[in-house]
């Protein structure tokens, strides 16, 4: 029996994550730490209520001392860190949490988890440490990190902090960063659901300057995959690349999503400051060392994630509009 602290449980991946943790391996505990800031959503884990696996605690991972009770009282054996702000445009508008969060966040479970001797500690990290490529190459482990945004870097300041304890301390640290994940429980201020949503409201598509911006796209259970996989099979103190060698420019992301809905018009606005123009991902070291390579072909992911959203509009209009935020209340609030 094994008990995975996993850190922004409630988020977009950590959601999908900690369903994925319970479906694939059901000797474990989940112990599932979120904060619920206007990105996570307790109704994302409705499903789990009943589940005796897995256990919500709502709470900041800057908050030591409950850090620290957590991972003592259940006798964690490792910890999955997805508790992160992740909007560009927020970091770009705000820094301030980004840092807070993002990099003093990470150094208090890290602490935490050097203290009680925990087996491993996952940082789960994004592409977007290594900045802007050209039009040819890919990132690989070894690329210079060149963060763009205050989002990137406070995620780079992260994981340089987290190799750091592998190295001074001997935490069995590994780092996962991966491209730009699509599919179900993605909060609808990113690319792909925010396109669906406005299309089925009949709002303006918007898209950032000419849309020729390049992605890595990756579906959401193909990256929980190779989060696993690199907890039970990486290598200490080692970075794994999480990609699907699945490049799209935005606009013809944008433009898929209109053919598949039938419906929605594209309205170019100025683009953000600083915006990196393309990411590529080279992920033959997580194929050869974790034995992992992705499972779902983009246009039948994509479909899959168009399909959620319209069978799921429930769950997007209450995002949309805040009433979300109340689920916790209505259903934990008094215990």
């Amino acid at each position: 029996m094994k008990t995975i602290l996993v850190t922004g449980g409630a988020g977009f991946i950590g959601s999908n994550l900690v369903q994925l943790l319970l479906r694939e391996r059901p000797q474990w505990t989940v112990v599932n730490l979120d904060k619920l800031t206007y990105a996570g959503n307790a109704e994302s884990l409705a499903d789990l209520r009943s589940d005796p696996r897995h256990i919500f605690v709502r709470g900041d991972i800057a908050n030591a001392e409950l850090v620290e009770h957590l991972i003592r009282s259940h006798d964690v054996s490792a910890v999955l860190n997805l508790a992160a702000e992740s909007h560009v445009d927020r970091s770009i508008l705000g820094p301030g949490i980004f840092v807070e969060t993002n990099v003093s966040g990470t150094q208090v479970l890290l602490e935490a988890a050097r203290l009680s001797k925990v087996n491993r500690f996952v940082q789960i990290s994004t592409d977007e440490v290594y900045g802007s490529l050209g039009k040819t190459g890919k990132f690989s482990e070894d690329s210079p990190l060149k963060p763009s945004s205050p989002y990137s870097a406070s995620k780079t300041a992260a994981d340089l902090l987290a190799l750091s304890y592998g190295h001074t301390f001997g935490l069995d640290v590994v780092v996962t960063r991966c491209s730009n994940n699509y599919g179900p429980y993605q909060f609808p201020e990113k690319l792909i659901p925010l396109m669906i949503a406005n299309a089925l409201e009949g709002r303006k598509l918007p898209v950032y300057g000419d849309g020729q911006q390049i992605r890595d796209w990756i579906h959401v259970d193909d990256h929980c995959r190779a989060i696993l996989a690199a907890l039970e099979k990486g290598v200490k103190g080692e970075v794994y690349n999480i990609g699907s060698d699945n490049e799209w420019p935005n606009l013809s992301i944008v433009n898929r999503i209109i053919e598949m809905l039938g419906k929605g018009a594209i309205e170019y606005v100025k683009d953000r400051p600083g915006h990196d123009r393309r990411y590529a991902i080279d992920a033959r070291k997580a194929h050869a060392q974790l034995g992992w390579s992705p499972q779902i072909p983009f246009a039948e992911g994509l479909q899959r994630t168009v399909d959620w959203y319209v069978e799921n509009r429930g769950w997007w209009e209450r995002v949309r509009t805040g009433e979300y935020r109340s689920y916790y209340e209505r259903n934990y609030g008094a215990r």
